[in-house]
């Protein structure tokens, strides 16, 4: 007797892909980073890392425990959070700092909308976000590269974002050593957050998640474009004033959000129509708040408010459904 044939709903082709599969493979790629950013900063980078990636993963065992839901601890889904979080944040953040954000991440930022798939926005960047508006002065101290650091007294400097910024709003015009550190931002020897300071490092975990097909290219590649494009335009305007698209491209937190949070499956449009106009929405956002902005950084605010409009951009762009009835003109 031949095995029997059961008819269900779609999709009919298992791809093999779960959800733990993702995100062990987004964590590996992240790795790089996490070295670089052990390597530069030493125990500070490494604590914030632990912190933000032990807390996030104990409050989501803890908000599982009080609303009677099974673990989920194993999909690794809250681990990447907190590893994403502690990528966003200065590297000698205080402790109360980095658990208050891995609290925000998973308790506002994820869990009170239902838990992962629900949530509308990145929780790593709610957290950011967060704690950036609340406590500015802990969120805007940045420690110069030393490595192999041991302490946590580390020498404090601007960031090149930071240091252009201040510079146009005092003088008018560019630092006269801005763009003489070039291979210094590629390799991360610049004072940033723990995952803004190696452009290599994201750029090869970049590459990775594409080769595994984790992401596609069409947010990446519109985002950093767009990016590149509208900078490089203001740059030829007055390049007195404005810096030039490397700048921009190597500097702050393009890779890491263009990478690794724009294209959370959860927070971004389904269809590539979709994902080319959020990428180049973010694009957008993020030259205009870098350069007319408060703040020498756009990326995280620009991802979230992508995120906010993702539902209209679904909507905007979803296919006609086949077999409906078109209406016949002539």
């Amino acid at each position: 007797m031949s095995e029997p044939v059961y008819i269900s709903s779609s999709p009919h082709i298992d791809s093999g892909a779960t959800t733990s599969k993702i995100m062990r493979n987004v964590i590996y790629s992240l790795l790089p980073a996490c070295a670089m950013a052990i390597y530069l900063f030493g125990l500070p980078g490494l604590r914030t890392l632990l912190l933000c990636t032990l807390g996030c993963m104990m409050f989501e065992a803890l908000c599982n425990k009080l609303g009677g839901k099974p673990g989920t601890l194993s999909d690794g889904s809250a681990a990447l959070t907190g590893i994403l979080l502690a990528l966003n944040l200065p590297p000698g953040s205080p402790w109360w700092l980095a658990l208050l954000g891995a609290a925000i991440a998973i308790v506002i930022g994820k869990q009170i909308y239902g838990g992962l798939g629900y949530n509308p926005f990145n929780p790593a960047l709610v957290a950011r976000v967060v704690l950036l508006i609340s406590f500015p002065v802990q969120m805007t101290i940045w420690a110069a590269p030393t490595p192999f650091s041991t302490g946590f007294d580390a020498v404090t400097a601007a960031t090149p974002l930071g240091e252009w910024k201040t510079a146009v709003m005092l003088t008018g015009k560019l630092p006269e050593n801005l763009s003489a550190g070039t291979l210094n931002y590629l390799t991360g020897n610049m004072p940033g957050s723990l995952g803004e300071v190696s452009a290599l490092a994201l750029l090869l975990g970049g590459l990775y998640l594409l080769v595994r097909k984790v992401i596609t290219w069409h947010i990446p590649v519109s985002f950093i474009g767009t990016t590149l494009l509208l900078s490089g335009i203001f740059w030829l305007v007055d390049p007195t004033r404005y810096p030039d698209p490397l700048f921009h491209f190597l500097t702050g937190g393009l890779l890491l959000g263009a990478f690794f949070m724009a294209t959370d499956m959860v927070t971004s449009p389904i269809t590539t129509k979709g994902m080319l106009i959020f990428g180049i929405g973010c694009g957008v956002l993020t030259v205009l708040i870098r350069l007319f902005g408060g703040y020498p950084e756009g990326v995280s605010f620009a991802i979230l408010l992508m995120n906010a409009v993702t539902p209209l951009i679904d909507r905007f762009v979803k296919p006609r459904v086949f077999g409906t009835m078109q209406e016949v003109k002539g």
